[in-house]
């Protein structure tokens, strides 16, 4: 006769059960991408600027690699988005406005958030990543061409913009003062009352720290996208920010109308200190506040970091912060975007690695790069069809070099412009036969870009040769086919 003793049957399950294998943590490393909207690198402390406060950003850039030389695709937000997160450029994708690049893409192949996500990760998203409309879409609280596809979770912040209550001018088109304070792309300053949660970005940096706490009990890697949209105009934070710039203090550029005479008519911004009708208090009180804008903007970035910091998953975790492209505060008395020249079409890039060498790398390399780079970094696939380049060698050793040239383009609304950076040389025309125009800078006697080379005799077959250059550049980036029939 066989006993039945409960006490031994339990003790046998319990030891199949500590027998039993567990559930394994996903260690593979974490993603924290900051960007930010219409940020020049010349704000930025940490690239030298001497004036503007950036403590934050310099923080992360003392503990990883800062691109001296870095470029985005296309120099204004809708297309150099859809660049940097399909990982085509503009002509292989023909997005030049302001969409996410889904349609272009097509349904079968990944943007680089939506690869991690089919990867395992959790991918989230707080902000502005894909195109969204500023100020519009700000004060709605939409999020415009955003991808569905891409993200696991997806959070807009509302904001007040240009309507916050405080100290507000219109700049832009108001010489006599009259105009009240207006929305749309319009040079407005606002030192609004209250705190930072007023704003979106305030609300977007509280967001993304309440995203990482909860990260904390998940298995899974996470890829978090934090989009602040600021200095992107209106001008508008918390009064505590503009204290710290005042306006009668900020210098000018030196001799920015003189540098349009030898600029093409095609080359001339959009935004001229003459179409805006600025005097020279209504610039110094634009940088200044962009500059408020910045600084504000430092700080949610700062919370963030904190944020990671706390979390215990830093050293698990790649951090990178950027622009979609710069942004020109009055030089060549060009203002704002969608231009070739250096303050425009450069970006501040910085990526840090855990375990990697901190360091500043003048490596040519372009926003397309980050989709092959944080892949390979975090042990994914990388997709061959896309046109980036790895910056991993970079990332160990900040002496390395990945690219020849960065390519960047303004798009066929804004007179087809095409930019080819050498390591000396900045080659831009206008036109695919350069009929509104060429420009060409060395960049080494003269990275302020005052004296357009090519008005100059002598010149013709270095011309000519970046000409076949450009060509040659557009026929390989036309070269992929993503609509084969």
């Amino acid at each position: 006769m066989i006993l039945f003793r409960p006490a031994a049957v339990i003790a046998a399950l319990l030891a199949l059960i500590a027998a039993a294998p567990t559930a394994v943590a996903d260690d593979r490393m974490n993603v924290l991408f900051i960007i930010s909207d219409d940020l020049t690198a010349t704000a930025l402390s940490c690239y030298g600027n001497p004036v503007c406060k950036t403590p934050n950003i310099d923080r992360l850039a003392a503990q990883g690699v800062r691109f001296s030389r870095a470029y985005c695709q296309a120099t204004f937000c809708g297309p150099s988005r859809a660049s940097f997160l399909s990982g085509y450029y503009p002509h292989a994708s023909k997005v030049f406005g302001y969409v996410s690049g889904r349609q272009a893409i097509g349904d079968a192949r990944a943007t680089w958030p939506q690869h991690f996500k089919n990867a395992g990760y959790h991918t989230a998203r707080v902000g502005k990543i894909f195109h969204m409309g500023v100020p519009g879409d700000v004060e709605k609280g939409v999020d415009s061409a955003d991808d569905p596809a891409s993200w696991s979770e997806k959070h807009n912040c509302q904001g007040p913009e240009w309507k916050a209550p405080g100290a507000g001018e219109t700049l832009e088109g108001n010489p006599d003062g009259k105009k009240p304070v207006v929305g749309g792309n319009t040079f407005v300053v606002v030192a609004a009352d209250g705190d930072d949660l007023v704003h979106a970005d305030g609300k977007a940096a509280a967001k993304a720290v309440e995203l990482i706490d909860d990260f904390k009990g998940r298995a899974d890697p996470f890829f978090l996208a934090v989009g602040f949209v600021r200095p992107h105009v209106p001008f508008v934070a918390p009064k505590k920010y503009f204290d710290l710039y005042p306006w009668e203090t900020i210098e000018l550029p030196p001799g920015a109308e003189s540098d349009q005479d030898d600029i093409p008519k095609a080359g001339i911004n959009y935004k001229t200190g003459a179409n805006m009708k600025f005097d020279d208090v209504r610039r110094r009180k634009s940088i200044a506040g962009y500059y408020a804008a910045v600084s504000f903007m430092d700080a949610q970035v700062g919370k963030v970091l904190d944020a990671l910091e706390r979390s215990g998953k830093a050293d698990r975790t790649i951090v990178i912060f950027t622009s979609d492209h710069g942004y020109h505060l009055g030089e060549h008395d060009f203002w704002a975007k969608v231009s070739l020249h250096e303050e425009s079409a450069a970006v501040p890039l910085i990526i840090r690695k855990p375990g990697g060498k901190p360091g500043v790398s003048r490596s040519l390399v372009g926003l397309i790069d980050l989709y092959p780079t944080v892949s390979r970094l975090c042990g994914l696939e990388v997709p061959t069809r896309i046109q980036g380049l790895d910056l991993g060698p970079v990332l160990d050793d900040p002496a390395r070099t990945v690219r020849d040239a960065a390519f960047s383009i303004n798009g066929p609304d804004f007179h087809n412009g095409l930019l080819l950076r050498e390591d000396r040389w900045a080659y831009i025309q206008y036109g695919e036969d350069a009929r509104d125009g060429v420009e060409l800078y060395d960049m080494e006697a003269d990275p302020g870009q005052h004296r357009n080379l090519a008005v100059e005799p002598g010149r013709r077959e270095q011309l000519e040769a970046f000409r076949q250059k450009v060509a040659d550049r557009l026929r390989e980036v036309r070269a992929c086919d993503l609509h084969p029939r």
